[in-house]
């Protein structure tokens, strides 16, 4: 269990445990959501982006034949310099 006081401003230092627990690093913003039973539960708010990122880019490098590294490369020069170049 850890505890965190609140200041006068309404913020909070949230426990080093906690912050590595999440993945917090200095800047990252925390997501607060409340569940159905009305608790408040924290969040990494990136991780939570780049959960949400990569469901919505499911099996999309498979339909696109993009297997490694060089596949990647190609797409990025592709919309870089343009098809016919």
């Amino acid at each position: 269990m850890n505890l965190a006081k609140v200041s006068a401003n309404g913020q909070i230092t949230v426990p080093a445990e906690i912050r590595r627990l999440l993945g917090l690093r200095s800047g990252d913003k925390i997501l607060f959501l409340q569940n159905s039973n009305g608790e408040v539960v924290i969040n990494n708010a990136s991780a939570q982006a780049i959960y949400k990122a990569q469901k919505a880019f499911e099996g999309v490098a498979e339909q696109m034949g993009v297997e490694n590294e060089e596949d990647v490369q190609a797409l990025v020069d592709e919309i870089r310099y343009g098809k016919g170049q």
